[in-house]
C-alpha cells in the first residue's frame, strides 16, 4: 500500500461514480461505437495516470511506464470488448433463429392441424344436420350428442396443444421426465404425420430424469421430427428409448434419403447445439437407406416419491 495505492483510490473512485452515471447511455450506442468510447476512456484514464506517475515519482523508466499505463490498459479493454460485443451478438442471432425455427414449425404444424380439425368438424356438422332434419328417438338423440360432444372435444384438444406449443414460454431448468415429454411432442406432431402420411412408431421405456428446460427440449424434437416428417414423405420414422445406471438414449431412425437429409442438416445443428447446452450428445448415421440419430442424456437419480409413485 504505497503511494501508487493511494492515487488509485480517488481515480478510479470518480471514474466509478461517473460510469454509472453514464452506463444507460453508453448501452444505447452501437456495438461498434461502444467498443470505440471504452477503449477511448481506458486510454484518457491511463494518460492521466501516467502523468500523475511522473510528477510523482520523476521521469525514470518512461518507456516502460508509457507501456504499462498507456498502450497495455487500452489494448485489453478493446480486446474484452469486442470479445463481449461478439459474444452477445452471436448469443442474439440464436436466439432469433430459435425463434424463427419455432415459427416455422409452427406455420407448417397449423396447416396440418387445420387439416386435422376438419375431420371431427365434418363430423359434427354432419351430425348437428341429421337432429334438425328428422324427429329422433330419445335414445337415438342421446346416441347423436355423444358423438358430437366427442368430436368437438377432440378438436379442442388438438387446437389446446397446438397453442400450448406456439405461446412464448419461460427458460427454467428442471427435471424432465422424457417418458412424459416425448409422448407430448409426439401428440403435436401427429397430425403432421397424417398430412405427410408419414407413420411414427415409438418405443419408449426410459423412465429416468434428466436436467434441462422443458420449452427447449420439445423445441429441439419437434424441429428434429418435423423435418423428418417433411423429407420422408409417406416413410416410417422410428423413436426408440432406452436407459442404463447413467444414461438415457434416444434413437430416432428414419427413411430420409440420404440426399434429403443433407439439405435439412444445417436446420438441425441449432437444435444440436440446445440439446448439448442441456448436457446432451447427438451422433447421426446417415446410409442410402435412411437416417438414424443417437441422442445421449445423463439421467438424474430418481427421487424417492417418484419411485414410490411408479411402484
Amino acid at each position: 500500500m504505497d503511494l501508487g495505492f493511494y492515487l488509485s483510490i480517488p481515480i478510479y473512485g470518480i471514474l466509478s461514480i461517473f460510469l454509472w452515471k453514464v452506463h444507460p447511455h453508453f448501452l444505447q450506442l452501437s456495438s461498434k461505437y461502444r467498443i470505440i468510447s471504452s477503449t477511448m476512456l481506458t486510454l484518457v484514464v491511463s494518460i492521466f495516470t501516467l502523468t500523475l506517475v511522473l510528477n510523482t515519482i520523476g521521469a525514470g523508466h518512461t518507456l516502460d511506464l508509457f507501456i504499462a499505463y498507456v498502450f497495455v490498459p487500452p489494448l485489453g479493454v478493446a480486446i474484452h470488448a469486442y470479445t463481449i460485443e461478439m459474444v452477445e451478438k452471436i448469443l442474439l442471432q440464436r436466439q432469433l433463429f430459435i425463434k424463427a425455427e419455432k415459427r416455422e414449425a409452427v406455420e407448417q404444424m397449423g396447416a396440418a392441424i387445420s387439416h386435422e380439425i376438419r375431420n371431427p368438424l365434418t363430423t359434427a356438422i354432419g351430425f348437428l344436420e341429421l337432429l334438425n332434419k328428422e324427429p329422433l328417438e330419445s335414445d337415438k338423440r342421446k346416441q347423436y350428442l355423444t358423438i358430437l360432444k366427442e368430436e368437438l372435444d377432440f378438436a379442442e384438444k388438438i387446437i389446446q396443444d397446438y397453442l400450448a406449443y406456439s405461446k412464448p414460454s419461460v427458460e427454467t431448468s428442471k427435471e424432465l421426465n422424457i417418458q412424459e415429454e416425448l409422448p407430448i411432442v409426439l401428440k403435436l406432431l401427429q397430425p403432421l404425420a397424417n398430412y405427410y402420411s408419414v407413420e411414427i412408431i415409438s418405443n419408449l421405456s426410459s423412465m429416468s430424469l434428466i436436467e434441462g428446460d422443458r420449452a427447449k427440449f420439445q423445441h429441439s424434437f419437434i424441429n428434429i421430427i418435423k423435418n423428418l416428417i417433411v423429407m420422408s414423405d409417406g416413410g416410417t420414422i422410428t423413436i426408440n428409448t432406452e436407459e442404463t445406471k447413467t444414461n438415457i438414449f434416444i434413437t430416432i431412425n428414419s427413411s430420409t434419403p440420404m440426399i434429403q437429409m443433407k439439405t435439412i442438416a444445417l436446420d438441425m445443428s441449432i437444435d444440436f447445439g440446445i440439446i448439448k447446452t442441456m448436457k446432451g450428445s447427438v451422433q447421426t448415421k446417415i446410409t442410402e437407406n435412411g437416417t438414424t440419430y443417437y441422442f445421449s442424456f445423463r439421467s438424474m437419480k430418481t427421487p424417492l416419491k417418484r419411485m414410490i409413485s411408479f411402484s
